[in-house]
């Protein structure tokens, strides 16, 4: 298995963390959010990981380089944002492989990938979602599943109280992007899921696994709590 991580992120919300650095490279317990997420990957057998990359990238490949704990690391670089539907398409031109898995570089989810792909394979699907359970869904928005496990809709964040939440973890194969085209920027969610989960039936992966999305200084400070102890 093969992964894409998003990591251009400009750390907007974390200014006073990230200035002059990428997001995921926020530094916890000394050292950066990314390492977490790589570390994730080589436990579950990742055996190549492109880095989808953009502001100030180059602090990413001088601590990285091109290979992490003897998992291959390769860099998608954008010259100019693309969004996340835009950076995923290019950093598969870095992969031969169909199915990849793609993870955004500020959030650490911790799914079994190797379960997650066996129920993408058996539903057949070009997309399967990570879902995580939470007990207050108004900031991320809340997804909505069908009986049968399949995502049907995504709600807008003002949509508070307890239920499932998009993880930020994807199965997909790239016939995605040939069925279903696209601008050269686009977000992968608003753009391109959401208009056609009708067609598309992207099947959820429901997962109690420890979850924290590092969007907001509260999580970031969660983070350094629990990140490296759990």
């Amino acid at each position: 298995m093969k992964a894409i991580v998003l990591a251009g992120g400009l750390g907007t919300r974390l200014a006073s963390v990230t200035n002059d650095i990428p997001k995921p490279m926020a530094p916890i317990r000394s050292r950066p959010f990314l390492e977490y997420l790589l570390d994730d990957l080589v436990e579950q057998d990742i055996k190549k990981v492109v880095l989808a990359v953009s502001y100030r990238w180059e602090k990413i490949r001088e601590h990285f380089g091109s290979v992490y704990r003897g998992m291959g690391l390769d860099y998608s670089v954008e010259e100019e944002p693309l969004g996340t539907g835009g950076a995923i398409r290019l950093a598969l031109g870095k992969l031969s492989d169909d199915e990849v898995v793609v993870l955004n570089g500020d959030t650490r989810f911790r799914v079994d990938l190797k379960e997650m792909e066996k129920i993408h394979r058996n539903a057949g699907v070009q997309l399967t979602i990570a879902l995580k359970q939470v007990a207050d869904s108004g900031r991320f928005g809340r997804v909505e599943v069908s009986a049968d496990g399949v995502v049907t809709s995504f709600l807008e964040k003002s949509t508070g109280g307890p239920g499932w939440i998009n993880g930020g973890i994807y199965m997909l194969n790239s016939s995605l992007f040939r069925d279903f085209p696209m601008p050269e920027k686009f977000s992968f969610e608003q753009d391109l899921v959401e208009p056609n989960i009708d067609r598309i039936q992207p099947r959820a992966f429901q997962s109690d696994a420890y979850f924290i999305d590092m969007g907001i200084p509260e999580d970031y400070d969660r983070a350094q709590r629990e990140i490296g102890v759990q």
